[in-house]
């Protein structure tokens, strides 16, 4: 509900609506070429409001990394710690990064997450922290599997870095009307994975 004394960028949700329209205009525009301004008048905000959110874009940039890793934590790490079965375990991690990719809810937050614009140190690290524990998660569960295979000739850490490149990569091509849905793209990278990583 909108208080008439108040203007509409003070309303509870109001973040997190800057936020989804900042890491669209960035996937967009790109972070360099996306203003304060041209968030504001995406909105339909005044500037004032914005900055009464956000002090600045390195800021807003923050919150949208730190949010995607929320959301990886919440949709693909909860539930595949509950699968017993390192391999299982697998499947269902590489299943469910591709539907966080796939889905139209908070893809622009999760693709945001490549963004290459460096942040000020104080907040970079604490992003590249969550993100390095993730990648670490996923080397330790590959590294598991190849035990169980023993298939131990390729190195965790390169299989990590290519297994999370392939799936996240998917945003820039993938079209839901084209011929192939999201159960045969999980179907297939599943299958190139497993026959590269563990042969």
């Amino acid at each position: 509900m909108l208080f008439p004394s108040m203007p509409r960028e003070l309303v509870p949700d109001s973040r997190q609506e800057i936020l989804r329209a900042s890491a669209r205009l960035f996937r967009e525009r790109g972070y360099d070429a996306t203003s304060m301004n041209d968030i504001s008048a995406a909105l339909k905000l005044s500037k004032g409001g914005l900055y009464h959110h956000f002090r600045s874009k390195d800021e807003i940039l923050f919150h949208i990394m730190n949010h995607a890793m929320d959301i990886t934590e919440e949709r693909v790490l909860v539930p595949v710690r509950k699968v017993s079965d390192p391999e299982e375990r697998l499947r269902a991690l590489i299943r469910l990064h591709i539907q966080l990719v796939l889905r139209a809810r908070d893809r622009e937050i999760t693709v945001i997450l490549h963004e290459n614009h460096p942040l000020p140190a104080s907040l970079g690290k604490r992003v590249n922290a969550r993100k390095k524990e993730y990648i670490q998660f996923v080397e330790s569960l590959i590294g598991e599997v190849q035990r169980i295979r023993n298939a131990r000739s390729l190195n965790a850490r390169a299989a990590a870095f290519a297994l999370l490149g392939m799936i996240n990569w998917i945003y820039q091509w993938y079209k839901a009307e084209g011929l192939l849905q999201e159960e045969d793209l999980i179907q297939q990278y599943t299958e190139i994975f497993f026959s590269g990583a563990f042969r």
